[in-house]
């Protein structure tokens, strides 16, 4: 079997709502509490294509097993050359380099679009995330004490960054 990273479309959506609300119910990856319907989703694919950032999605023989985007790191100007990113991995597909796949061609689209600094804000708790941040050249630059709250605690926030040109 093989692992295609490629541009997500409508037929993907269901799929990545499905991985989104898995990670707002069952981690702290999102610091949401409340799932999001299929409109959040296409919502989301329609607001990526407007602003030409890409969503890709990890696919096996039609599986959506991860998905991956940029957005805008601030809405005012002075940020336009900055994107915050997310990678998201589905129950069951974990530690089999999909993250990996889906992180280098991230990094080369946000080059394109002319991105000069790639953010990730993440977990402290999540280690493994760090250290996968890490492997890519990302540096942590900010940890921020008891920033979330969820599952009745609070949770501390690190900013990682890897400048791209």
């Amino acid at each position: 079997m093989t692992i295609i990273i490629r541009q997500a479309g409508e037929a993907d959506l269901p799929g990545i709502l499905a991985i989104h609300n898995d990670a707002i119910l069952n981690g702290t990856a999102i610091w949401w509490t409340v799932p999001v319907d299929l409109g959040n989703r296409q919502t989301l694919l329609a607001e990526r294509r407007r602003q030409g950032y890409p969503l890709l999605v990890a696919d096996e023989d039609g599986t959506v097993m991860g998905y991956a985007s940029f957005g805008d790191f601030r809405p005012q100007d002075g940020f336009f050359r900055t994107v915050e990113h997310s990678i998201y991995i589905g129950p069951g597909h974990h530690r089999r380099g999909t993250g990996r796949l889906l992180m280098q061609p991230l990094i080369e689209a946000a080059r394109q679009a002319g991105k000069h600094v790639m953010i990730g804000g993440i977990d402290a708790d999540n280690t493994a995330s760090i250290a996968f941040h890490a492997a890519f050249g990302f540096v942590e630059t900010a940890r921020m004490p008891q920033l979330g709250h969820k599952f009745g605690r609070y949770l501390d926030l690190v900013f990682m960054q890897r400048t791209l040109d």
